[in-house]
């Protein structure tokens, strides 16, 4: 229950009981090491794994598709990418007078928007933000109570819907942008003149379809929607739609075994057009698929970042830490996102200690602050602007990778950072998809 709608309820009562040391969602606020004040999901005790024992205790919850949702292959080396990076920071002297532990409140959602809501009340009384909320649907079920509570939450998602709710600290370009992005690139380098959306429903899909017509409107291209549902057993339809329709150009927003059997299937059937995968539609298991040859000769990858080989000091910190052995076992560019989307949380905490207001309200302020974020080479600075208006502030750039056997997440890139010119025109006024 919110706070508002207790007080509301229960008036004068809620304070006598909150005296009494009933659970209470705003709990009195208290003052730690070198004058912080704070008030959720933080203390003066050391975190269970503290590198150094005489430093509090900052803990940040993670909700991930860790088991037999349709993203796990993503969500579980994101969050091995997200204790890296703070395993890291944390032998590096915390922040301020604080570790971080990510750890003790992870939650596994099965990408189901409903048990994403579950772990969040269990966990929310005993974290100051979210370290990782994986999926849009599933954070767009929590989003009313992050907001009423001022919980900080790092997405692990890029809908544009992100860049117009405060509590989201999102990094790197949205689908719809990366969609605009990605079909200015086929219309000039593959000389594309029809294109299609091949994509998953919800705030995930229908933003990349959204993004990609509107860049096939502002090039003239014939557009294509296909939606599809999650599933291999369930990509029939949309593989005879695709093939029938003989795009030039498909933009593909689904989850990487999904891909792998629209991919394999269209080729399969004579498609000799190109795709070019959203983000989260890769994996470079699906090159030891039967799907392999497919890809490798029709697919592209767009992305907000480098992929995990790329040569920045990020990058090489990431791999440093991680270790090869890690890494070999189970190589994705999840760890590599994982990493990414921590630096803006890091960020906040900084600035948080600094102005020793470690408490939700602290922590939401000093995300609001942040104008630029050290992203140490893997995104431009600017990428970090968090206060103003979304059309403002919004990054526009995205890469293309070509598919690269070799290469660590068997993907190399073949056009760096840019902004194509539908997005770079574009007035951001609301999400994309709606």
């Amino acid at each position: 229950m919110s706070r508002s709608r207790r007080t509301v309820a229960v008036g004068l009562v809620a304070a006598v009981l909150a005296v009494a040391g009933c659970r209470n969602d705003a709990p009195e606020t208290q003052q730690g090491s070198e004058g912080v004040k704070f008030d959720v999901g933080v203390t003066a005790d050391p975190c269970p794994s503290a590198v150094d024992q005489a430093k509090g205790c900052i803990y940040l919850g993670v909700i991930s598709d860790l088991t037999e949702g349709p993203f796990k292959a993503l969500g579980v080396p994101v969050t091995e990418g997200q204790k890296a990076f703070w395993k890291r920071v944390n032998t590096a002297g915390g922040i301020g007078g604080y570790e971080v532990d990510i750890t003790k409140y992870t939650k596994d959602n099965k990408y189901n928007p409903q048990i994403h809501n579950e772990v969040y009340s269990e966990i929310k009384p005993n974290v100051l933000g979210l370290a990782q909320t994986l999926g849009s649907p599933p954070t767009a079920a929590i989003l009313a109570d992050l907001k009423a509570s001022n919980v900080i939450a790092v997405p692990a998602s890029w809908t544009s819907a992100w860049a117009f709710e405060d509590v989201i600290l999102e990094s790197g370009t949205n689908y719809c942008f990366e969609s605009m992005n990605s079909v200015d690139y086929g219309a000039e380098t593959l000389k594309a003149k029809t294109v299609a959306a091949v994509h998953f429903p919800g705030d995930y899909g229908d933003d990349a379809a959204a993004g990609t017509k509107i860049a096939a409107e502002a090039n003239g291209m014939t557009f294509t929607d296909i939606p599809t549902a999650p599933g291999q057993e369930n990509q029939g339809a949309a593989i005879t739609k695709l093939v029938a329709a003989k795009p030039d150009l498909v933009i593909l927003t689904t989850g990487p075994t999904e891909a792998a059997t629209i991919v394999g299937g269209a080729a399969q059937a004579g498609y000799k057009g190109k795709f070019i995968g959203t983000s989260p539609t890769w994996n470079p298991a699906l090159l030891k698929s039967p799907a392999g040859p497919a890809l490798t000769a029709l697919y592209l990858q767009s992305a907000p970042w480098g992929p995990y080989g790329t040569d920045t000091p990020g990058h090489k910190a990431l791999r440093e830490t991680l270790g090869e052995a890690a890494f070999k076992a189970a190589p994705s560019d999840g760890y590599t996102a994982g990493w990414v989307w921590s630096y803006p949380m890091k960020a906040a905490l900084e600035k948080a200690v600094e102005s020793k207001d470690l408490t939700r309200a602290g922590l939401l302020a000093a995300v609001k602050s942040l104008t630029t974020v050290d992203y140490e080479g893997m995104l431009p600075a600017d990428a970090g602007k968090y206060g103003g208006e979304p059309n403002d502030r919004v990054f526009r750039q995205s890469l293309i990778s070509k598919v690269d056997a070799p290469s660590p997440t068997g993907v190399a890139v073949e056009k760096d950072f840019f902004t194509g010119k539908t997005a770079e025109k574009y007035e951001f006024s609301k999400p994309c998809y709606q």
